[in-house]
């Protein structure tokens, strides 16, 4: 859940730059999605997903992803 947060504060970011830039300026790069525990790409953001449900990450494959620098 955590990931979503940041990922959707990323785009609010993208927005507002992209909003609020010069009309000269070069237009921001999208941001892209916070890798997932389970490795889910940007479709993990997309469509929310019971905790419990298919494709949800292992207590094991979460702990391996905080564990990682």
């Amino acid at each position: 859940m955590l990931a979503a947060v940041v990922d959707h504060l990323a785009v609010a970011n993208w927005m507002f730059a992209t909003v609020h830039r010069d009309e000269d300026a070069e237009p921001a790069e999208y941001p892209e999605a916070v890798p997932r525990p389970s490795g889910a790409e940007t479709e993990a953001m997309e469509t929310p997903r019971d905790a419990r449900g298919e494709g949800a990450a292992t207590p094991a494959e979460i702990v391996a992803f905080l564990s990682a620098p």
